[in-house]
């Protein structure tokens, strides 16, 4: 009887162990360009620093990534074959989102993490690389697909698409204006969505004038009209929720901007530090006739 049960516990045990491991690799994803070679692959896993074969893995074409692209991103971008790739893991509820890239050259964590706000997507830590430089804009297709397959629920396909345009409309406005502003106009006119909707285009143009104002930011008619033309499209999604997901954003936007002053704040001071040492010794060195 006495060994009955310790096979019995002994079972227990590896079957708790077994279903820890899969829930463990069950919150992650790996979500590949179907056009990289066996040596890129390898390349992209060094960037997401996980052991190829440790987690699921997805595969992503172009022609997925043409379904939220066209229309928004000029062919000659998109291009044909399927290249950027994403590391998905998800987090616990409340942990918000961590975004890095590699090789990406045009999309910044910061425009990821703010439209992926919108396509309804939190709490989980994102990786984006490709093998070598890509502007980074189909990047958004594999976050989506792994999503999806990891928690079984369909995001709204308006939400990845206007996620999509808003990524592209930031992208385009940040070579212009900067990154942190660009975002920021974006994610103000977000937090009043229902302010908007009962706006005429003309008086949603003179708010948009207003809040970029407020950034010290001057804007052509054609940034104006890619901006409304956006807000109209979000005004489409369901804007409490999104909403709470933006504000959350603007937090870590926030936290990202205030280490980055701080580290700017340190390097001057260093600077002034070494300055003031070097007139020091130059002083010294007129007294003693040096």
């Amino acid at each position: 009887m006495k060994k009955i049960i310790s096979i019995l516990l002994a079972l227990v045990l590896v079957l708790s162990l077994s279903t820890a491991a899969f829930a463990e690799l069950n919150q992650s994803r790996a979500v590949i360009g179907a056009d990289l070679t066996e040596e890129q692959v390898a390349a992209v896993y060094q960037n997401f620093g996980v052991t190829r074969g440790s987690v699921i893995e997805l595969r992503v074409t172009n022609q997925e990534e043409r379904q939220y692209l066209e229309g928004y991103v000029d062919a000659s971008v998109i291009g044909t074959r399927s290249i950027s790739c994403v590391y998905v893991e998800l987090l616990p509820a409340g942990s918000g989102m961590n975004v890095s890239t590699a090789n990406i050259s045009w999309c910044t964590p910061e425009m990821y993490l703010s439209a992926l706000a919108t396509a309804g997507i939190t709490d989980a830590k994102i990786i984006v690389a490709a093998p070598f430089a890509v502007s980074g804009t189909a990047a958004l297709t594999g976050v989506y697909k792994a999503y999806e397959d990891m928690t079984g629920q369909k995001l709204s396909e308006l939400a990845k698409a206007v996620s999509t345009q808003e990524l592209t409309v930031t992208g385009e406005l940040a070579e212009e204006v900067g990154n942190m502003d660009s975002m920021s106009i974006v994610n103000d006119l977000k937090l009043m969505l229902d302010e908007t909707r009962n706006m005429t285009d003309q008086e949603l143009k003179d708010q948009i004038i207003a809040i970029a104002r407020e950034y010290s930011v001057n804007l052509t008619d054609n940034q104006i009209q890619q901006l409304i033309d956006l807000c109209r499209q979000l005004e489409k999604l369901d804007t409490d929720g999104l909403k709470g997901r933006v504000e959350e954003v603007q937090e870590t936007l926030r936290k990202l901007s205030g280490a980055k002053s701080q580290v700017v704040g340190f390097v001057q001071t260093v600077r002034k530090v070494v300055e003031s040492v070097k007139s020091f010794f130059e002083r010294i060195k007129d007294i003693i006739g040096l």
